[in-house]
C-alpha cells in the first residue's frame, strides 16, 4: 500500500464511522505536588521576595519572584471524593488527578472536573415493537459511572447525553430481539425471563458506552406493557388462557375421578355394569365434576333399567 493511500474508516452498525477506527484517549495520572508541602515553600519564597523588594538594591529580582509567585498561586487545587480532575496544557492532554485532596500543578494547565460517583439514567418510556410486531411501551433504569475520564472528556462531546442516547438505543434494539410474552413457554420473553433481559440489556449497553470510559453497574426494565391500542385485546387473550389452561386442569382431574369410580365398583362388585350405562355414567359424572354451577340431582325410584 503506498503512502498515499488511505484505510477506509469502520463502519458501525449505525451507518457511522467505527471508534475502533480511530486511536482513543487513555487515562493517565497527572502531575501534582501535595498541597501542603507547596504552601510552606510558597510561604518562604514569599517572604524571600519581600525581603528583596524591602532592601531596595534587589527591587527587580523581587519583584520577578512575587510575580512568579502569583502566578503560582492558580497552581492550587482541590479534588473532593469521588471526583477527578483533567488536565490539559496548551491544548494537550497531561493527565489525570484522581486522589483526594490539596495539591499544586502547573499553573498553565486547564483543569475540569469529572464525577466518578455512581449514577442512575431512568430511559423514558419508549413505544417500540417487540419480536412479533406487537407495539409495546418499554423503559429502563441505568446505574453507571465513569471509569475512564480521558475517553469521557475527550472521545465524546457530551458522555452523560451519550449514555442517554445509546440506552435508549440499545433498549429499542433488545425489544426487537424478544417478545412480549411467550404462550408457547419455549423461549425468553420480555415478561417471563426479566433477569436474562437484564443481562442482555447489560451487555450492549457495556459495548456500546465503553466507547466513552463509562460502566455499566446495573440496568433493568422498569417499565413494560402492551400499547394501550392493543392492551384490551391482549388482556382477553391472556384471560382465555388462563381459563383453557383451568379447564385443561379441570378436566384431567374429573377423568381420574370417573376411572378411579369404576374401578371401585368393579373391584368391590357393587354393580356389574355394561358398556352402555358405564357410558352413561361417564357422561353424567363428567357433567357434574366439570360444570361452572351446581348440578341438581335426580333420584330414580325405579328400576335401574
Amino acid at each position: 500500500m503506498s503512502k498515499l493511500e488511505k484505510v477506509p474508516p469502520t463502519v458501525g452498525p449505525a451507518g457511522g464511522v467505527s471508534p475502533d477506527s480511530r486511536v482513543a484517549s487513555s487515562e493517565r495520572p497527572a502531575f501534582g505536588l501535595p498541597g501542603v508541602p507547596a504552601v510552606l515553600l510558597w510561604l518562604v519564597l514569599a517572604a524571600l521576595a519581600a525581603w528583596l523588594i524591602v532592601l531596595g538594591d534587589l527591587l527587580v529580582p523581587g519583584a520577578v519572584l512575587a510575580a512568579l509567585l502569583a502566578l503560582g498561586l492558580i497552581g492550587f487545587f482541590i479534588v473532593q471524593p469521588n471526583q477527578a480532575k483533567v488536565l490539559t496544557l496548551f491544548g494537550r492532554y497531561v493527565g489525570t488527578e484522581r486522589r483526594n485532596g490539596f495539591y499544586w500543578t502547573n499553573p498553565f494547565t486547564v483543569r475540569k472536573n469529572v464525577s466518578l460517583r455512581i449514577r442512575n439514567f431512568n430511559s423514558e418510556r419508549l413505544k417500540v415493537n417487540d419480536q412479533a410486531g406487537n407495539p409495546i411501551e418499554i423503559a429502563a433504569v441505568i446505574v453507571w459511572r465513569v471509569v475512564d475520564t480521558a475517553r469521557a472528556i475527550f472521545d465524546v462531546e457530551d458522555y452523560s447525553g451519550f449514555v442517554a442516547i445509546q440506552s435508549e438505543t440499545a433498549l429499542r434494539h433488545l425489544a426487537a430481539q424478544y417478545p412480549y410474552d411467550d404462550h408457547d413457554g419455549q423461549g425468553f420473553s420480555l415478561r417471563s425471563n426479566p433477569d436474562e433481559v437484564a443481562e442482555a440489556l447489560g451487555r450492549e449497553l457495556a459495548a456500546r458506552l465503553r466507547h466513552a470510559g463509562v460502566e455499566v453497574l446495573e440496568a433493568r426494565l422498569s417499565h413494560l406493557a402492551y400499547s394501550p391500542e392493543i392492551a384490551g385485546a391482549m388482556l382477553q387473550r391472556q384471560q382465555a388462557s388462563a381459563i383453557i389452561a383451568a379447564r385443561q386442569l379441570i378436566v384431567q382431574g374429573a377423568v381420574g375421578m370417573v376411572q378411579m369410580a369404576l374401578r371401585e365398583l368393579s373391584d368391590q362388585n357393587i354393580v356389574d355394569l355394561d358398556e352402555e350405562r358405564k357410558a352413561q355414567m361417564v357422561s353424567n359424572l363428567l357433567v357434574v365434576l366439570t360444570s361452572e354451577r351446581g348440578t341438581q340431582p335426580v333420584v330414580n325410584a325405579g328400576s335401574l333399567y
